[in-house]
């Protein structure tokens, strides 16, 4: 047996695709660019409808594409949004860069609140961390990510995706009340978010700048929101 067959027959088994496999690829990922082209909330008989896919269908792929977390449901297990999978082979590709003045805004905005200060964008729906405070950091950067209602930053995405329960209800009234979205200690007793939305000149959401830090500093926010009113303003023009 020369050295090359040996090399060959030792190698793990690869994996081989049958006939219907690459149709079935195909559709899996059309499935996940719909999502993506319909933002997070879409239902099945949404993705359905719009890609003229059988529901039965449909629904396998959308188990399928959850179970392996290219996608995640909507925390009212009504729609769907890109998942964690998704998240992470699009940050490889285009990785989220600010410009230096904008760096600059937010190390101002952290020396004047002390305590932690973000900066997400948003991207039909989803949520890309542009700058997690690196002195602070965020507690969980993949959940925010993947489960957007749990955090102030991602409840402005969620107030956005039509979903219609207890958290868009508590984060409307907020946003109503301080032009900011809030999260009170429901993740880690004792530590709150809040978090100020940047819209481009359209009035489209495109970015947050959030504080997080001690729950009463969330509960009574003007202090908080002095500072973060005048940094959205000023990164504004730097990311829109």
């Amino acid at each position: 047996m020369t050295p090359f067959v040996a090399e060959r027959e030792s190698a793990p088994a690869v994996p081989t695709l049958t006939a219907r496999q690459p149709r079935a690829i195909h559709s899996a990922l059309t499935v996940l660019e719909c999502v993506a082209a319909l933002g997070a909330g879409v239902t099945a008989r949404e993705i359905s409808d719009a890609l003229k896919l059988p529901r039965a269908t449909t629904y396998r792929l959308l188990n399928l594409l959850v179970e392996d977390e290219y996608l995640v449901r909507t925390p009212d297990l009504a729609g769907f949004a890109l998942g964690a999978k998704v998240t992470q082979l699009a940050a490889v590709a285009s990785p989220v860069r600010i410009t230096t003045a904008a760096r600059l805004v937010l190390a101002e905005t952290r020396s004047a609140l002390r305590g932690g200060v973000h900066l997400v964008l948003y991207d039909h729906g989803r949520v890309m961390v542009a700058d997690a405070d690196p002195d602070f950091p965020l507690s969980d950067e993949l959940r925010l990510v993947r489960e957007p209602a749990r955090y102030a930053l991602g409840r402005l995405a969620y107030l956005e995706s039509g979903a219609h329960d207890d958290i868009t209800r508590a984060a409307a009234a907020d946003l109503a009340r301080y032009g900011a979205t809030r999260q009170l200690g429901e993740n880690t007793p004792g530590t709150a978010c809040v978090a100020r939305p940047i819209r481009d000149v359209d009035g489209r959401l495109a970015a947050a700048i959030g504080f997080s830090g001690p729950l009463r500093r969330a509960q009574e926010p003007e202090e908080v929101l002095t500072v973060l009113r005048g940094a959205a303003e000023r990164l504004a023009p730097l990311l829109t």
